[in-house]
């Protein structure tokens, strides 16, 4: 993860409800649920319950992975659910 491509806050929550954020790139799923994968959510205003899409971008087929945020810890970074794969085939 580098902070200089930071997740984009696709939905901003109304009255406290939870955000949806898009994160693309290249790392494995695997390390993108590691605890501290983002360093630094609560700068970017990251809550416990947001969601996370995750595209990774050099995958063939493009996956897609939807994590929630469990926590922040005390440095600021997210701890992520191990997060659910979106698959698509293509039968054309």
């Amino acid at each position: 993860y580098s902070t200089a491509n930071p997740p984009i806050l696709m939905v901003q929550g109304i009255g406290g409800r939870r955000r949806v954020w898009w994160l693309d790139g290249t790392d494995a799923i695997t390390d993108v649920d590691t605890i501290g994968f983002i360093s630094n959510a609560k700068a970017l205003g990251m809550k416990a319950g947001d969601i996370i899409f995750y595209l990774k971008t050099d995958a063939s087929p493009l996956a897609i992975q939807i994590f929630s945020v469990a926590a922040i810890n005390a440095a600021g970074a997210a701890d992520l659910s191990a997060g659910t794969a979106v698959t698509a085939t293509n039968s054309d």
